[in-house]
């Protein structure tokens, strides 16, 4: 091997002079070698000359660049060794069994390798190492061995460094009783277990680090006598029962971290009483009762947070006074009272109380505190008036927080202008009691700016719009506006007016001024307000646009053309529930639109055939519009299609067999259709045959642009399903919910069997047609069904027994057909009423009052019932769907949830609910 350093040695001098080289002064021989950081590279060989330095008792060749694997002669001619370091070395492979026989070594670090260890070599190392005081083995990988070995280590042992060892088991707790040892890092092994002892821990130890792993049982009284303790760190483990209120003696700690595991009982009051302590986290667990009222000795204490847990009183004022305090959050407790005044303000930076329910103004002096960054107060009862004078005084201020304090409010004076906030950059102040556009921000660095579901009445003039040079987020929505004559900003990426007020041809009205327009807006929300007037083509020159909703409301004209081919990222086009005339363009070209909502609207003509250029397809809704055409046997093309919704158009012909493998959900009802159903083309739905698989959680959206956290976060629109005596407005995910919907066409034949094959559908509705023959015994195989409807056809025979099975089948119509026998009984079946059964002349028995004669006994008829639906009711089947995640490369997903909101017996709702309380809490 070679580096800068070895090519330095002269071999004419003695090699005692070498950089690195250290001998014994009485026999010349070399004892020790320290190479570290000596960018040596290249492997190291048996054969090397190394090996031949038999009386070495030093070797560190930490932090080099060599590659392969140890040699053995490095163990088997170093027996001498005392110190071992090949930390961070390059090495890789397994270790050699050999290592055990260094029987002299105190030091070993081959941490930060690709080093493994397997069992035996192990368990060797642990019996035969009997010197061993200091072992570092971080990030090396011993998910091979047996975690038992470690009661076998040197009574010697005085450091034992194993984070990231991918080590799994239940950890020996004799070895926490080592006598000597001071040092113990098992971080980030989060399949190992243990229990700590409960008597006779080291008395030696000064840090214990089990950072994400899982511990379990409670914490011993015994910890009190680690005087010599500086650092705790238990954070994401599962430990439970009360933290034990022993840490009075504990002087020389400076890091207490019990975060995220299941504490329960009083805060230890000991604990603010340490006089070193830098951080104490006791955050995420159920620890209860109130802070102390007059804390003087954490005068070091820079970091506190108890977030997550139970804490009730009020807030203490000494917090806001200790010296060295940067960080309080005690957000998402039970804290109450007002927060009074306090003298001395300290240097704290960030102070998060959100979610608690605290009342009364904000005091004064907390504008005091010049170095705040960060104020989070969200959730909470606070009144008053904010104002920019107060705000001016916050020099550091970055983020403001004040979201959902129904009594604050922003100063609606203009003298704000005379101010500046040269720091801040986010403010929220989302359900407030804003009454005013806070035009005074508009000269501040301000970012983004959340004012939604707030008082604010009017509109925004021009001059109001004026400035924002660093605004890219606006969230306006759910107020009560009525103009908007300029979008704020030129850097503005999001932009959320839904659910105002505002009036008239305002997009026309924008692009009529002179530029420029935000040439960077990605996401353009106008839904549910009273806009009208057309959708200029100039929207298009909006390139960076890759949400587009204008639904609900009244606008008219046709479609831009320019919308099919827009080719520079738009992924969600929402139009629905408005006036829009003509034909769907034809031009669609963009393989990046993955959700196209234009239901609700009067367009007419064929489906256009450009949409099988949109292979990123997942959402099609065009329900409820003029549109006439044949089966679209050829959208099968689209590979990623989940949802597809024609209803209510005049769709005609027969169905052709296609293969729509991952739609979930399709709706052709209310249209033309005819002829029978074919088997093939259930047999080639797949994703409803498939249990339901999950979206990635939220936590991956959060990891995502600034757009898809948003969205994620405040942008959710429903799917309603309206049915017979039932309407439901969901907020589930798109990946559970599964539905097939053809009724009040013109089918006849018989239903398929393969209907029976999709196992995962959930809701199904063939009523309203003309089919004949039995209900297909399959129906019992579809154990996810929550709704079946196969009423006014022409279907006889006796209704299946098996379909009883169907436990959460909460909606059943069975009425006017030609079904014959009695109706079964048990599980669900017993909750439905004489209405699901009506007019079938030859069904019998319970429910309805029609008896069946069994051994010349009859049953009791039940009372009739009180209300008899219309004759010529109509089943609706209405879908308005709407994805959560937008943004290039971003995950996308639907969103539904339950609210019924009209008569009838809500079984379906409270069996949907049982069954999702049980899924998240078994």
């Amino acid at each position: 091997f070679t580096s800068p350093q070895t090519n330095s040695w002269n071999e004419t001098a003695d090699c005692c002079s070498w950089e690195g080289v250290s001998c014994d002064k009485l026999t010349g021989h070399v004892i020790a070698i320290d190479l570290s950081g000596g960018c040596l590279q290249g492997s190291l060989h048996a054969n090397s000359t190394l090996f031949q330095l038999r009386q070495l008792q030093q070797l560190n060749f930490a932090y080099n660049d060599f590659n392969g694997s140890i040699p053995s002669p490095l163990f088997n001619h170093f027996v001498s060794l005392t110190y071992l370091n090949l930390s961070g070395s390059g090495f890789s492979g397994l270790i050699p069994h050999e290592i055990s026989l260094l029987s002299s070594l105190v030091s070993l670090d081959l941490s930060y390798s690709s080093l493994t260890f397997d069992a035996t070599g192990f368990d060797r190392l642990s019996r035969n190492l009997t010197k061993l005081r200091n072992l570092v083995l971080e990030g090396t990988d011993m998910s091979g061995v047996s975690v038992a070995s470690f009661s076998n280590l040197s009574s010697s042992m005085e450091t034992l460094i194993l984070g990231t060892c991918q080590l799994h088991g239940e950890f020996p707790s004799e070895v926490f009783s080592l006598p000597y040892l001071k040092h113990v890092e098992l971080a980030w092994n989060e399949n190992l277990t243990g229990y700590l002892p409960k008597t006779n821990l080291s008395p030696s130890l000064v840090s214990l680090d089990l950072y994400y792993c899982r511990f379990k049982g409670s914490i011993p009284s015994s910890f009190g006598n680690l005087t010599q303790i500086t650092l705790l760190d238990f954070t994401q483990n599962d430990f439970q029962g009360e933290i034990p209120d022993v840490f009075e003696n504990l002087d020389k700690l400076t890091i207490l971290k019990f975060g995220s595991n299941n504490f329960s009982g009083q805060v230890p009051t000991t604990v603010f009483n340490l006089t070193q302590v830098t951080q104490i986290d006791l955050s995420h667990n159920r620890l209860e009762g109130t802070l102390p009222n007059h804390v003087t000795r954490l005068q070091f204490l820079q970091y506190l947070t108890l977030s997550n847990n139970l804490i009730s009183g009020g807030v203490p004022v000494w917090l806001f006074s200790l010296p060295s305090l940067i960080t309080i959050d005690l957000s998402y407790n039970k804290l109450t009272g007002p927060i009074g005044q306090f003298q001395k303000p300290n240097s704290v930076m960030v102070i998060d109380l959100s979610f608690n329910d605290i009342q009364g103004p904000i005091p004064s002096s907390l504008f005091d505190l010049k170095n705040l960054s960060s104020l989070l107060l969200s959730s909470n009862n606070f009144s008053g008036v904010i104002e920019s004078s107060m705000l001016s005084k916050l020099e550091n201020l970055y983020d403001l927080q004040l979201s959902n304090n129904g009594l604050v409010s922003l100063s609606s004076s203009n003298d704000g202008l005379n101010y500046s906030f040269p720091q801040l950059t986010r403010v929220l102040f989302s359900s407030c009691s804003v009454r005013k556009f806070p035009s005074f921000f508009r000269t501040s660095k301000v970012e983004v700016l959340d004012l939604s579901n707030n008082k604010i009445s009017g509109g925004i003039s021009k001059l109001e719009a004026e400035g924002w040079e660093g605004l890219n987020m606006l969230n306006l929505s759910n107020n009560f506006l009525t103009s908007l004559e300029q979008i704020p900003g030129k850097y503005l990426q999001i932009l959320d007016l839904h659910s105002n007020s505002l009036q008239g041809p305002i997009l026309s009205t924008w692009f009529n001024l002179p530029p420029p327009n935000p040439p960077y807006l990605s996401l353009l929300l106008i839904s549910e307000n009273k806009l009208t007037g057309n959708i200029p083509s100039l929207i298009c020159n909006w390139t960076s646009l890759v949400v587009l909703d204008l639904s609900k409301n009244n606008m008219s004209g046709t479609i831009p053309e320019c919308l099919g081919n827009y080719s520079y990222g738009l992924q969600f086009i929402n139009l629905q529930v408005n006036n829009f005339l003509g034909k769907i363009p034809d031009s669609f070209t963009n393989n990046m639109l993955k959700n196209l909502l234009l239901n609700d609207n009067q367009l007419e003509g064929s489906l256009p055939r450009s949409l099988a250029n949109c292979t990123s397809l997942e959402v099609l809704n065009l329900g409820n519009n003029n549109l006439t055409d044949t089966f679209p046997h050829w959208l099968a093309s689209l590979p990623s299609l989940q949802v597809l919704i024609l209803r209510s158009n005049r769709f005609h012909g027969s169905i052709a067999s296609s293969n729509f493998s991952a739609l979930q959900i399709i709706d052709f009802s209310q249209n033309e259709l005819s002829g029978p159903l074919p088997a093939n083309f259930f047999r080639n739905l797949r994703a409803m045959k498939d249990a339901p698989k999950e979206k990635l959680p939220g936590s991956y959206l959060f990891k995502t642009d600034a757009r898809v956290r948003y969205v994620y976060q405040y942008y959710q629109s429903p799917v309603n399903v309206t049915m017979k005596r039932l309407e439901l407005e969901f907020l589930k995910t798109l990946a559970i919910l599964t539905a097939v919907d053809f009724s009040n066409n013109l089918f006849t034949g018989q239903i398929p069997e393969e209907l029976g094959d999709l196992f995962s559908l959930q809701i199904l509705n063939l009523s309203h047609n003309s089919f004949a023959g039995p209900i297909p015994l399959s129906f019992a195989n579809i154990v996810a069904l929550e709704s079946l409807d196969l009423s006014s056809n022409k279907l006889s025979g006796r209704i299946p027994s098996k379909l009883t099975n169907l436990t959460f089948l909460a909606v059943l119509d069975l009425s006017k057909n030609e079904l014959v026998g009695p109706i079964p009984n048990g599980n669900q079946f017993s909750t439905f009423d004489n209405v699901s059964y009506s007019d079938n002349l030859g069904l019998c028995g319970m429910p309805l009052s029609r008896q069946c004669s069994t051994a010349g006994e009859t049953t009791p008829a039940p009372p009739a019932p009180m209300v008899r639906e219309d004759e010529d009711f109509v089943i609706p089947f209405i879908w308005e769907v709407v994805m959560m995640g937008y943004g290039c490369g971003t995950v996308l997903g639907l969103s539904f949830g339950y609210i019924v909101f009209t008569t009838g017996k809500p079984w379906w709702i409270v069996r949907i609910v049982e069954r999702d309380l049980q899924t998240k809490f078994t």
